[in-house]
């Protein structure tokens, strides 16, 4: 796996662990962080290069920091 493609595998992954630790939904998720469902599904199988502007959203979202979302 190349470098780009794994840190948007694990950037997905710790999404995933986070949205399912707060017991949100993906369509949960999606509405709190204002994105569309399709989108959070997208960056969890690491299908999209998110924005700086929409990590922002989806830490406020599940109210942690964005440094928490690369731990």
């Amino acid at each position: 796996m190349n470098s780009k493609k794994e840190i948007l595998v694990k950037f997905g992954n710790r999404v995933r662990e986070l949205r399912k630790e707060r017991g949100l939904s993906q369509e949960k998720l999606s509405f709190k962080a204002d994105l569309h469902r399709t989108y959070i599904g997208m960056i969890e199988r690491a299908e999209k290069n998110i924005t700086l502007l929409n990590i922002e959203k989806i830490a406020n979202a599940l109210e942690v920091s964005i440094n928490d979302l690369f731990k």
